[in-house]
């Protein structure tokens, strides 16, 4: 991989793998809709040379196109919110493979694991059936099925699944990022789904380095990959190392179905939520024998390590990348 570009580059994700680029030395492209936010993305990153901005808008091709400059590897990562997720998905997969396709370049698509639907296996492997049972799971089968399509033979892609996430670049569009951050600022925080459930999460930083190494192989294409987490911890015990750093104990409220159906009525993607609250109660947790095998050991920081490291982020800087 010589040169890369991002796109959805001041998201969660986003973020983290351009970063993860920017270290390694190489020539990266950041492209997002927002130049503001593109150019607070670079001076975090104390605005190396090698680290260009791309304005445009993701559901445009050609702006893609326009704005490649010679990439052979795509990071698709910008996404839409839960409540435009039937409407925007597939849409912005298709523009973003239609680019490729006539770029001819190599695709590392990230996603999630609604796919899988409710997990039939203790540590969930490439090869868990996927029979989603909620709207959004079946939209994002869909969207595999698109992005594996025939359609596309020029472009190769790859699917990386991460579980939920934390670290400083996430925001609301992961369940964690909002919880983390009103800790940070002493704020009251709402957490959503069980507390007392162990559940999976994978520390950005760490997704970034394994998307990455992944993305450097070419055999690697025309598969999902699973990248799991550093293991499971409750939302008792997240809450509890979050406070410790932040050096204060503001409350944190469990967000549940009737929570979250109230608050819908005035913010939709609150209610588009209610649906995967089965991920908090019966949770998934990913297999990583297929990376560890092929790929290498699995990069996992401790979380009494990542949620301080997080925390003490947040809140030193007020810089909020959102696609």
């Amino acid at each position: 991989m010589k040169k890369a570009i991002v796109i959805g580059a001041t998201g969660g994700t986003g973020a983290a793998i351009t970063e993860e680029l920017v270290k390694r030395g190489v020539s990266t492209i950041a492209f997002g809709r927002s130049l503001k936010k593109l150019e607070m993305l670079a001076n975090s990153l104390g605005n190396p040379t090698h680290l260009m901005l791309a304005e445009g808008d993701a559901m445009c091709s050609k702006d893609i196109v326009a704005q490649a400059g010679g990439a052979d590897v795509l990071f698709h990562c910008a996404n839409v919110p839960y409540h435009e997720m039937a409407a925007k998905l597939i849409p912005l997969g298709e523009s973003v493979m239609e680019a490729a396709e006539r770029l001819a370049i190599k695709v590392v698509a990230i996603d999630g694991i609604y796919p899988y639907g409710k997990k039939q296996m203790d540590l969930v492997t490439e090869e868990h059936p996927k029979q989603p049972h909620t709207k959004k799971g079946k939209v994002r089968l869909d969207y595999e099925r698109m992005l594996f399509s025939e359609r596309w033979s020029n472009a190769k892609v790859m699917i990386v699944r991460l579980p939920d996430y934390y670290g400083p670049t996430a925001n609301e569009a992961s369940y964690l990022g909002s919880t983390l951050e009103a800790i940070a600022a002493g704020k009251m925080a709402f957490f959503i789904g069980n507390m007392h459930v162990p559940r999976e999460f994978i520390y950005l930083p760490d997704a970034a380095k394994m998307v990455t190494e992944l993305a450097c192989k070419d055999f690697a294409y025309g598969q999902n990959w699973n990248i799991p987490g550093a293991g499971v911890i409750s939302g008792r015990e997240i809450v509890r190392i979050a406070q410790a750093a932040a050096g204060h104990g503001s409350p944190v409220f469990p967000l549940k179905k009737i929570g979250l159906s109230l608050l819908g009525m005035g913010i939709p993607v609150m209610k588009e939520v209610v649906e995967m609250l089965y991920l908090t109660e019966e949770p998934l947790t990913l297999s990583g024998d297929k990376y560890k095998r092929f790929i290498g050991p699995i990069t996992a920081t401790p979380f009494q390590e990542g949620i301080t490291s997080t925390m003490l982020a947040l809140q030193g800087s007020k810089l909020s990348f959102k696609y």
